[in-house]
């Protein structure tokens, strides 16, 4: 058997009803097979042919397949479509063999089978052997509960409906109801019937009238309304609850469709979405490409079950952004968590795909419902417009390289290469020497990021940033604007522009914003420095800034190299009436010292430790240590990059004074930061 690392992990294998599901596939004895498992209490959904058997399990929700290989010389035609479906899922793989071929069995396992039974198949040994590989199951996924709230989830994209006893409304699964093009999952039969071709509605209800007549498991098939050449089978069974339905494709158009499907959420795959993106060469094209931001930290909160149920929600919000915004374009998995959409005609032009960016991280960002949890996700992307030399492979490495610049960027998370600017891989030569021209072209600009107390949503302080508007490689944020200052020896004339420009806009706020604090850095290189506090508390009066409403935030790193002077710095500083906070705090060295010996009046939590919080107990650990110590010695705390709620919520919990990030709000303009406090 394998261990838990094998695969990745998926969800559950019950059905609605808790009753748990066997997918089997055998071309001989599908419904033998199916009768034995239903009487020992599971639900059975059988198929007879390999070729569509990947996507079948799938849809089916189950998380145990037992493939039948009795007199099959031919075991990897039959095994090869369901190991990587299963090990995606986290599932178990059952394989039966003939008695007397016991020696298969090595091989089989080798090739991705975790259990096997010998025939004859009697009721006991199938139970035992079920029993195993659902415990299999329950290991990879982190046990039961936490399959059962990744049911919750993957259920979504399912096709499927119920039709409770007594009742006259049926339940669809959301997929169906999408399909059939209801716009609400729960309807009386009379409208499912109205959806399908008037021809087919006869048939329709002689099989459901049968079924409720004699009890046993019936079948139904029928084109789609506005997709003739598109047929939906219904696998009817009778429960205790009523009539309940598994559905799934029966067209040959989808079948083929499936084998350039990915295998975890349906989507086009990596290998489909690059021949599409060939077949397109010389055309106007555009691709968005979307992350999923901090995906590792929510698999360490709830399992990488949920991890991967979630990654089929994520898809069909995309699935369906996409069609109300770009209908007929292509939609893959390309990678972990990164999606991407492939946009052709019209809905190439920049202003079209920046807003179906903005559509889809918005649509990402809502809530997910994960039993009694709401998971909130954050999304970054990147947008690379075709030239007429690129093939699908560049096409998609400029992507990349637009979607690296959102990941490293504040701001809403989207990046745009246009198809006139050549590769941004960006020149660490060509930066420094621009730099020096930055200044003097008015290419340094300053927005202001929000800060809230965590108990309300009133603006109580702002933190100055720097953005570099290159009039190349376009926005770059502060992370690469001072390396490059730093390698330039460039430093302190950057550092003393940004302080003054800081200023000199906070300066002008208008009445309104008049209890804002300001919160402007420091650099290493400007506290050492002869004179710099004369120089600094002189920019200050000049700007007409009041000292009072003004802090200023030195990294811990920097610190470190002389605290004895820092902190006699910090010390003069807040006795002009300043206060000071030591920023990025967990990212360098940290010595509880350091702290006791530096006279501070916030400690700024950086922005990976913060996020730490939702991940594991130690995490939880770490970060509750640092924020009960920073307490215990009088100080304010600050989180930064805060992204979600329940990260929000816990350090809210934990003593966290006041936070910043994605959360409420990017860095913003002054005119824009004026709005946003009058709004309020």
């Amino acid at each position: 058997m394998r261990t838990a690392g094998d695969g990745i992990l998926g969800s559950g294998d019950q059905s609605a009803d808790g009753q748990r599901s066997l997918f089997i596939l055998s071309p001989r004895d599908r419904d033998g097979l199916s009768q034995a498992a239903q009487r020992i209490g599971w639900r059975a959904i059988g198929a007879r042919r390999a070729r569509d058997a990947a996507q079948r399990f799938l849809h089916s929700e189950a998380q145990v397949a037992l493939i039948d290989l009795r007199d099959s010389g031919d075991a990897k035609r039959w095994l090869e479509p369901l190991v990587p479906a299963t090990e995606a899922g986290g599932g178990a793989l059952l394989v039966l063999v003939d008695v007397g071929s016991e020696d298969r069995v090595p091989a089989l396992m080798a090739a991705g089978a975790t259990h096997y039974l010998v025939a004859p198949v009697t009721d006991g040994g199938l139970r035992a052997a079920l029993a195993s590989a659902h415990r299999l199951v329950e290991r990879l996924g982190g046990g039961a509960q936490q399959s059962q709230r990744a049911q919750r989830i993957r259920r979504g994209d399912a096709l499927y409906w119920t039709l409770p006893r007594g009742q006259g409304r049926l339940r669809l699964s959301e997929g169906l109801a999408r399909h059939l093009g209801l716009e609400q999952p729960i309807v009386a039969v009379s409208a499912m019937l109205r959806a399908l071709p008037r021809a087919e509605r006869r048939n329709v209800l002689t099989a459901l009238k049968a079924m409720r007549r004699t009890g046993r498991p019936a079948a139904l098939a029928h084109a789609l309304p506005d997709r003739p050449d598109q047929r939906l089978v219904h696998h009817l069974r009778l429960e205790e609850s009523g009539i309940a339905a598994d559905v799934e494709w029966l067209s040959d158009a989808q079948e083929r469709d499936g084998a350039s499907r990915d295998y975890l959420t349906g989507l086009q795959s990596r290998p489909a979405a690059l021949e599409w993106l060939e077949g397109r060469q010389g055309l106007a094209t555009t691709i968005l490409l979307l992350s999923i931001s901090q995906f590792d930290r929510m698999n360490a909160a709830y399992g990488q079950v949920v991890g991967d149920a979630l990654l089929g929600r994520i898809a069909r919000r995309i699935e369906r952004m996409v069609d109300d915004v770009a209908p007929g374009a292509m939609v893959a998995r390309i990678a972990g968590t990164e999606f991407l959409v492939g946009l052709t005609g019209e809905a190439a032009g920049s202003d079209r795909s920046t807003f179906l960016a903005r559509q889809l991280i918005g649509a990402i960002g809502r809530p997910f419902s994960a039993g009694d949890h709401l998971i909130r996700l954050t999304t970054r992307c990147g947008i690379a417009q075709a030239r007429a030399e690129d093939d699908a492979t560049q096409l998609l490495r400029r992507a990349g390289t637009a979607l690296a610049d959102a990941r490293q960027a504040d701001g809403e998370g989207i990046r745009i290469l246009s198809a006139e600017r050549h590769s941004r891989q960006v020149d660490a030569d060509r930066l420094e020497t621009d730099l020096r021209l930055a200044l003097d072209r008015g290419e340094i600009g300053i927005v202001f990021q929000p800060q809230y107390p965590v108990d309300t949503d009133r603006i109580s302080g702002v933190e100055a940033l720097a953005r570099w508007n290159h009039p190349h490689y376009g926005p770059l944020g502060a992370g690469i604007l001072f390396a490059t200052a730093e390698r330039s020896d460039y430093m302190l004339p950057l550092s003393a522009h940004i302080q003054a420009e800081a200023l000199r806009q906070a300066a002008a706020w208008p009445r309104a914003l008049a209890d804002l604090r300001l919160s402007i850095n420091l650099t290493a290189a400007d506290i050492a420095q002869p004179g710099f506090l004369k120089s600094l508390l002189g920019l200050v009066d000049g700007s007409g800034f009041p000292r009072s409403r003004l802090t200023v935030e030195i990294t811990e790193s920097g610190l470190i190299e002389d605290v004895t002077a820092a902190g006699a710095l910090l010390a003069a500083l807040r006795a002009e009436g300043l206060a000071v906070a030591i920023d990025d705090f967990g990212t360098g060295y940290s010595s509880l010292a350091y702290l006791k010996s530096l006279p501070l009046d916030y400690l700024k939590i950086d922005s990976g430790l913060a996020q730490d919080i939702a991940g594991t107990a130690r995490d939880r650990i770490i970060v509750r240590g640092v924020i009960h110590m920073a307490k215990s010695l009088g100080l304010k705390v600050i989180a930064e990059g805060v992204e979600t709620e329940e990260q929000l919520g816990l350090l809210a919990r934990e003593g966290c004074d006041y936070y910043q990030g994605f959360l409420r709000s990017a860095g913003v303009s002054s005119a824009d930061l004026i709005n946003l406090v009058l709004a309020r």
